[in-house]
């Protein structure tokens, strides 16, 4: 239906351009349910031919350190973490927006931000269990311990 297709034509004209929005997000806006939304996408993509890879975890990064209100070093670090977990496939199967959530959450922690998880879920709109074990792929892959 053309409910269902608005959303998704904006979201896939969104990701050509690195404006990326969450399936979530979406939903929200267009009162479409995420199912269906998801089968648009891949409608849309086999349809017309499109190749349009996930969108990078970094693509949120900038939006929500904004909302937070952290530090450039944070988002920095932040970028570099998601950078690494991507270069390392830890993205691979799983949301971007958790990826960038629980690096955002890494990097706040080995800064001393103090930046809570609840404080991001909100902000990312993921589960605080999401953040969690993201949070410890993240750090995993970048070789730093979690008490660092």
């Amino acid at each position: 239906s053309w409910a269902v297709m608005r959303p998704e034509s904006l979201d896939a004209c969104a990701r050509r351009v690195d404006v990326a929005r969450s399936i979530v997000e979406m939903s929200t806006v267009s009162r479409v349910g995420d199912r269906e939304i998801k089968r648009a996408y891949r409608y849309i993509d086999r349809e017309l031919g499109l190749v349009t890879p996930p969108a990078h975890p970094n693509e949120y990064l900038g939006r929500f350190a904004s909302e937070l209100d952290c530090e450039g070093a944070t988002e920095r670090l932040a970028r570099d973490l998601a950078e690494t977990a991507v270069e390392e496939a830890v993205h691979s199967g799983k949301s971007p927006v958790g990826i960038a959530a629980s690096a955002l959450y890494a990097a706040s922690k080995l800064r001393n931000e103090g930046l809570t998880q609840a404080a991001i879920s909100e902000t990312a709109n993921v589960s605080e269990v999401t953040i969690r074990n993201r949070y410890r792929e993240v750090l995993e892959v970048a070789e730093i311990s979690p008490s660092e």
